[in-house]
């Protein structure tokens, strides 16, 4: 008798099928999130080491060119006359970046644009259109580390670091299942996940101002 509820124990629970699932999860989990763990870890170093970097910035150029009248006519009917101002100034220089502010005072405007590809500064005289573009493109290491910080990166980018940061997650909670299948190193992964738990918190708590 007691060796039949022990049977039908095992039966309601796999133990060795369960852990088979986690090693294809961890697997599979894995293959997707290998390139964004090194893209993330990597832009992280550079992100904290922006000094190693200063000699490599790229030089800021100008653009001089005039909005028609037309697109001044239509910026000044909108609501809100910065965007249309930007859309009609990328129209005639290629500029980086995305809509970010604008300053309209004196019959000036002063729009500013940024992005991880760089920034541009837009000074436009909204009587004759005529405008200033002060342009700083952005390098391949500032673009890296503005895409690690998701800076003004726009939505699809944003769900990249949604997901890549659900992905790091399942990963590791796969990972942390599958100690328990260890069953003659559980013990010291036990410890270690204790002795990181407690060195984190140490150093959040005492070295960090």
């Amino acid at each position: 008798m007691r060796a039949a509820k022990t049977k039908t124990a095992r039966a309601g629970f796999d133990r060795g099928a369960f852990f088979r699932v986690n090693r294809m999860l961890h697997a599979y989990l894995s293959a997707f999130a290998f390139l964004l763990l090194i893209f993330f870890s990597a832009t992280g170093i550079l992100l904290n080491h922006p000094e190693w970097f200063d000699a490599y910035k790229p030089a800021a150029s100008e653009a001089d060119f005039t909005l028609s009248s037309a697109e001044l006519s239509a910026a000044k009917a909108a609501q809100d006359p910065g965007p249309s101002l930007a859309r009609a100034a990328a129209a005639h220089a290629p500029l980086p970046g995305a809509y970010a502010s604008a300053d309209i005072e004196d019959g000036q405007a002063l729009v500013r644009l940024d992005g991880p590809k760089g920034s541009a500064d837009l000074t436009i005289d909204l009587a004759s259109g005529k405008t200033q573009a002060r342009i700083g493109r952005a390098n391949f290491l500032a673009i890296a580390q503005d895409l690690h910080r998701g800076k003004n990166s726009g939505v699809a980018w944003r769900w990249v670091i949604d997901v890549s940061a659900w992905l790091v997650m399942g990963l590791s909670l796969v990972g942390y299942v599958l100690f328990f299948s260890l069953r003659f190193r559980l013990r010291n992964s036990l410890i270690l996940t204790a002795v990181s738990l407690l060195t984190l918190t140490a150093i959040a708590w005492f070295c960090v101002p």
